[in-house]
């Protein structure tokens, strides 16, 4: 069976449940596509699920994991993988992706910790991915992180991520807030990161806000609007991969959602711009 290769475009916006309210009389015009936690929906039923079903059948619809734990140290929960999978066919839902850390050890850790960046470590994750995507048939993008420690430095965060996505062959879903909290925290130049990554295996950007703890101290929070040092690596990620879709994080205090659908809007307008830009390059 050949492995599916994802495909989604235009803008997109992080479901949450509180904004089930809001949604019917709202102007989605702006939305191209949804992204929800598989892990919050799965399970979901009566009025609720029957939402959520009504949603998916109107939009397209990305899946963003919490809890495959792809750098853990037990075993993969496959029977949590083939559950994903009933969920991603029964939606129609076309690119799933995870995070590039680890959530579990003898029990769930309900937080995103991260990898040692070794070369032991690129061969457990990588082959953890491909564990992964035969047992789906279908390819999955992985995210980089923030973090604020890191567990080993026999690579750099760059080097780890490079290598990950090259022997896992998967594609990868680039946040650039992350970036650029990791680029301050870390004291590195966010766009000589974003360069380096391989365009080719960008399949989705996400942009979120985050929080100023001290001049060299941010967290990474999708509690905030997006700040304009965060807008400018969006558009420097689109001359570098292409205006490929894109989605907004908000995960706590959320505004109005006319507010997010403003911040929507301007991402649409980056990729617009983007997208012009490449069409008279031509």
């Amino acid at each position: 069976m050949s492995i599916t290769q994802p495909s989604i475009e235009g803008t997109g916006l992080g479901l949450r449940r509180s904004m089930l309210r809001e949604l019917p009389e709202a102007d989605l015009s702006a939305v191209d596509f949804f992204e929800v936690a598989p892990e919050n929906w799965m399970q979901m039923g009566g009025r609720l699920g029957r939402q959520f079903r009504a949603l998916t059948e109107a939009h397209p619809f990305s899946a963003h994991g919490l809890s495959l734990s792809l750098g853990g140290p037990e075993p993969l929960d496959m029977d949590f993988v083939d559950a994903v999978g009933r969920f991603l066919d029964q939606h129609g839902i076309v690119l799933y992706s995870e995070h590039l850390s680890s959530c579990s050890d003898h029990g769930h850790l309900y937080d995103l910790m991260p990898i040692p960046f070794t070369a032991e470590a690129v061969h457990h994750v990588a082959a953890r991915i491909r564990q992964v995507q035969d047992r789906l048939q279908r390819r999955i993008a992985i995210e980089n992180v923030s973090y604020y420690t890191p567990l080993a430095t026999e690579l750099s965060e760059l080097e780890f991520t490079r290598a990950v996505l090259e022997e896992a062959d998967c594609d990868l879903l680039l946040d650039v807030n992350n970036i650029y909290v990791n680029s301050i925290n870390h004291r590195y130049d966010a766009n000589t990161f974003l360069q380096a990554m391989p365009a080719e295996r960008v399949v989705c950007i996400h942009v979120a806000g985050h929080y100023q703890d001290a001049e060299d101290l941010l967290i990474d929070t999708h509690g905030a609007p997006v700040i304009d040092p965060v807008w400018s690596l969006l558009e420097q990620a689109y001359a570098h991969a292409g205006p490929v879709a894109t989605l907004l994080e908000r995960d706590f205090n959320l505004p109005p959602l006319a507010e997010l659908l403003q911040e929507v809007d301007q991402i649409r307008r980056y990729q617009q711009g983007a997208a012009r830009h490449e069409r008279l390059s031509a």
